[in-house]
């Protein structure tokens, strides 16, 4: 997310009152169509959130509460891991954009040792934060912007449908690839956006992930897992 548009969740934050109370308040609890094992505070209609939002804070132009959609690419990261629990059993993980905190919460069910969450969204940090109790999982969220930074207590690294704008995507790339680089897991779920990495990059799993035609272009949307790899010699 931009700086400007961080700024923009602090004032709507500041005119709400209470993220938490206005989450609770506007959504429900909601499992994702591919992880049911996981419930999550959500839009069951995306667009009155989106109204109410705007109308609340009298202004246009707030980014949209991503926090509040379990996107595609969220979902196959979590379908991925609670399938393969190996991938993050015993691990310290990193959810980074994490939105709701789906990949957090389906990490630690899967067994992750320790998991941080991290969005510098304040509505997304209240929601990672009711979401982990809804789920009964305890976890750590900061809202700090860790791009860049060496993220030395983690393992692996989980990013779910965050390829979707420039120059963000590759500020991100260029982290992440420094992260596998320094032996770190990076796992990538995207259902075809724009700007995912196009080199070096495995593809681990494909799902037919079930979404929202006012969120997407169609109803169903293939969604990969992909890890970064290191290139060619």
């Amino acid at each position: 997310m931009p700086i400007e548009a961080e700024q923009d969740t602090e004032q709507a934050a500041g005119r709400i009152g209470d993220p938490a109370a206005f989450i609770l308040r506007e959504t429900e609890l909601l499992t994702p169509p591919l992880i049911p094992e996981v419930t999550l505070h959500l839009a069951s209609d995306c667009l009155p959130l989106w109204e109410l939002t705007e109308e609340e804070l009298l202004e246009q132009g707030l980014p949209p509460p991503f926090w509040a959609f379990a996107w595609a690419g969220g979902q196959a990261v979590s379908r991925y891991i609670l399938d393969h629990p190996e991938t993050v059993r015993g691990r310290r993980v990193l959810d980074f954009g994490s939105g709701s905190g789906l990949c957090a919460i389906a990490a630690l069910k899967a067994g992750a040792a320790e998991v941080l969450a991290a969005d510098i969204d304040v509505f997304a940090y209240e929601a990672i934060r009711l979401n982990a109790k809804a789920n009964g999982v305890t976890l750590s969220a900061t809202r700090a912007d860790l791009v860049g930074t060496p993220c030395a207590d983690w393992d692996t690294v989980l990013v779910g449908d965050m390829c979707y704008e420039q120059p963000l995507a590759g500020r991100i790339e260029v982290w992440l690839r420094g992260l596998m680089r320094e032996g770190k897991q990076v796992l990538i779920g995207d259902p075809g956006r724009t700007y995912l990495p196009k080199e070096n990059i495995e593809k681990l799993i494909s799902y037919a992930v079930k979404t929202d035609r006012r969120l997407e272009d169609l109803d169903v949307k293939n969604t990969a897992v992909w890890q970064l790899v290191e290139g060619a010699s």
